[in-house]
């Protein structure tokens, strides 16, 4: 049995997955980036091997992504976070046709085929203000754990409008609204519509189709979900491991490069 691996270093979260032949997860791993990148990378594949009991030379091939995969000096090649979110969502959501990917820095969306090739993309690289940085700017101002936003938003009964479109002024009018007596969640509410405002831009400058996959550390925020699905008017293919959609991609191109490399040569004439 060959295995592969993928190594997603994120400017916030490091994730690593390893699958087996038949492509199935059977090692994953999530630890905080920090400022060592070499070391979170080492760390993530060291967990994510111990989780499935995995010796590292039984993996064949490993492949870093994120905007730290040329940190994965372990690693045997690099390929772009877009194009291994793009194919973990459609492997995990086969009928996916269009992904939004929220990290911490920046968002991407992107318009898939079939086979998860990649047709269109765009993202707000020059802004976070679509970004789980903005979520952790209320965050900030309002001190409640970032893991805690979501539900709290989701008991939300009239949600404020969130006017500024940039982070830094963010954490400015939470404190405004809350000066005025509004309630924390509906504040909070108001912060995640107005990031999903931001983020169907993206979508609709790239087409927004059916079967829309959200991924990224966000995805899994159950009030960004809520308010996506609100403005979208659909449902959104999440799934729990959608966290991990641009490390199970990398592992899938890995997978890719095995078989490859055991194709047999195709026969000369005499």
């Amino acid at each position: 049995m060959s295995f592969s691996a993928g190594v997603d270093v994120g400017s916030t979260q490091t994730k690593a997955i390893v699958i087996n032949e038949a492509r199935e997860i059977v090692g994953r791993a999530l630890i905080d980036t920090g400022a060592n990148v070499i070391q979170a990378a080492e760390n993530a594949y060291t967990q994510a091997l111990e989780d499935g009991g995995i010796r590292e030379e039984e993996v064949e091939y490993v492949i870093g992504t994120g905007y730290g995969r040329y940190k994965v000096t372990f690693g045997n090649t690099q390929v772009t976070e877009i194009s291994c979110h793009a194919r973990g969502a459609a492997h995990m959501f086969p009928a996916t046709r269009t992904v939004l990917d929220m990290g911490g820095q920046d968002t991407k969306a992107i318009r898939v085929g079939p086979n998860g090739e990649i047709i269109d993309f765009c993202m707000n690289d020059k802004c976070a203000a679509g970004t789980g940085r903005f979520l952790g700017a209320a965050a900030s101002a309002l001190a409640i754990p970032l893991p805690d936003l979501g539900s709290r938003a989701m008991q939300a009964e009239r949600p404020v409008r969130i006017s500024t479109t940039c982070t830094v002024f963010a954490e400015s009018e939470v404190l405004s609204w809350l000066g005025k007596g509004k309630k924390i969640e509906d504040i909070l509410m108001g912060v995640h519509q107005s990031i999903a405002k931001r983020s169907i831009g993206l979508l609709r400058r790239v087409g927004i189709e059916d079967q829309v996959t959200f991924t990224g550390g966000v995805a899994k925020n159950i009030g960004m979900i809520y308010a996506l699905q609100d403005n979208l008017g659909i449902q959104l293919n999440v799934s729990d491991d959608s966290h991990f959609m641009g490390a199970l991609g990398a592992a899938l191109f890995a997978m890719d490069a095995i078989v490859n490399s055991r194709a047999p040569l195709p026969a000369t004439e005499a």
